[in-house]
């Protein structure tokens, strides 16, 4: 609803504002009366909190622990490569089945199993096999929880399902605020092994808070017994997703590179205190974290596919910050515009890759969370040819040519029929 104040300049109307807050208000009631948002949300808290504390910390473990090069520690990454496979072959038992939290739990368990072997390691060929074939399976049991919500709020005809969707995706988010800070002060206390540890608790302990919460899938009979003879949806049918997730492959690909070097240049070449590191960390998701809920009111007033093409525009400024400043000051503001990437993919990625998919949601979480593990690998090998080749901070250039790769191409699929889906 629009009303003109002057020709040529549309003025939100108070009465748009006003609906935002109740919009928002409803689903954040929604969450918190819901057993399984509820459930959805604290799981997820729980992840984010492990998987940030170990991100940052894995490389150093790599070098200092098991004497690894610094371009081999990068290779650890593509590792991930494994992920997508895993959580694809996931997505399709699930979209078959409807049984989505009896697979995230073996997932959740899997993880636990995986970051406890993780911490036993004492080979420098133990955590390539690890994350390889273990950890590759447990990155499924978000998106299980993703495709539980998403069931459920059609099955309901919620209409606040996209604020749900966006909250109960801001708390991975507030996980990854705390454990970048956290993580490293158990890894200075007590060393990367009880840290790795500890994220195996919390990967099971996303089982907690789902209790014996039961879910029916959202899709009418007709469908399942249409999808049980067809089999799997076909090339066509994933395409957009394909691309889209494509794209944000590109974006997230600097976050590996980040992860790996970002730590290592700040604790060995600047000699920063564990504080500070971890507080440089982890003022990415706090910025992340506030914006998310900002950006799914702007997304519905230009769009979302047109809302990312200026996210990943921020991807370059970042990245340009981290190579070309060698401050902390830059490595703040680095971080700061890396926060509005994510506080605009993050909370609208998920949401877009959902709707691009319909007919097999699980599929569409799968494919869509796992790609993070190809970028880790994209981002893993081009951090260990990089580092090689331009050094540290130069190395942070080649994520910055990948975000405005993924800016052209987000831009041309906003003037698309997908650019609002």
């Amino acid at each position: 609803m629009y009303v003109r104040t002057a020709p040529g300049r549309p003025h939100l109307s108070h009465e748009l504002v006003g609906a935002d807050v109740v919009t928002a208000s409803s689903a954040a009631r929604s969450v918190w009366t819901s057993p399984l948002y509820r459930g959805a949300t604290v799981a997820l808290f729980l992840s984010g909190l492990g998987s940030s504390a170990a991100a940052p910390q894995i490389t150093l473990f790599l070098v200092n622990d098991l004497h690894v090069s610094l371009p081999i520690a990068g290779l650890y990454y593509l590792t991930n490569i494994t992920a997508p496979v895993a959580g694809y072959v996931i997505g399709a038992r699930s979209d078959r089945s409807g049984r989505r939290l009896g697979l995230f739990r073996l997932c959740s368990v899997g993880g636990f199993l995986g970051w406890i072997s993780m911490a036993l390691a004492d080979q420098v060929w133990m955590p390539f096999v690890i994350s390889s074939m273990v950890l590759a399976f447990s990155g499924a049991a978000g998106s299980q929880l993703f495709a539980a919500v998403h069931d459920h709020l059609r099955l309901t005809d919620s209409p606040v399902g996209d604020g749900v969707v966006s909250i109960v995706r801001m708390a991975l988010t507030a996980g990854w605020i705390v454990g970048p800070v956290l993580g490293s002060l158990l890894a200075t206390a007590a060393g990367p092994r009880a840290m790795f540890a500890a994220t195996g608790l919390c990967t099971l302990a996303q089982t907690v808070p789902m209790g014996f919460v039961r879910t029916v899938s959202a899709r009418p009979r007709a469908q399942a017994a249409s999808d049980a003879q067809s089999g799997r949806p076909g090339l066509r049918a994933m395409l957009p997703l394909l691309v889209f997730t494509g794209m944000y492959v590109l974006v997230y690909a600097g976050e590996p590179i980040k992860y790996g070097y970002l730590p290592i240049y700040m604790h060995d070449d600047r000699h920063l205190p564990a504080a500070v590191s971890g507080a440089v960390i982890g003022i990415q998701p706090l910025i992340e974290l506030i914006l998310m809920p900002v950006a799914v009111v702007v997304a519905r007033r230009i769009g979302m596919m047109r809302l990312m093409m200026f996210g990943s525009a921020f991807g370059v400024g970042a990245n340009l910050c981290f190579s070309l400043t060698g401050n902390v000051l830059g490595m703040f503001a680095g971080q700061i515009l890396m926060g509005g990437v994510w506080g605009v993919f993050a909370a609208l990625g998920i949401i877009v890759a959902l709707r691009l998919l319909p007919e097999a949601v699980a599929t569409a979480s799968a494919v869509f969370t796992s790609s993070t593990a190809i970028a880790s690998a994209l981002g893993g090998l081009t951090g260990g040819l990089g580092v090689g080749l331009l050094g540290l901070p130069h190395v942070f250039l080649a994520p910055a040519l990948y975000c405005l790769i993924a800016t052209i191409g987000i831009t041309i699929m906003s003037r698309t029929q997908y650019a609002a889906p």
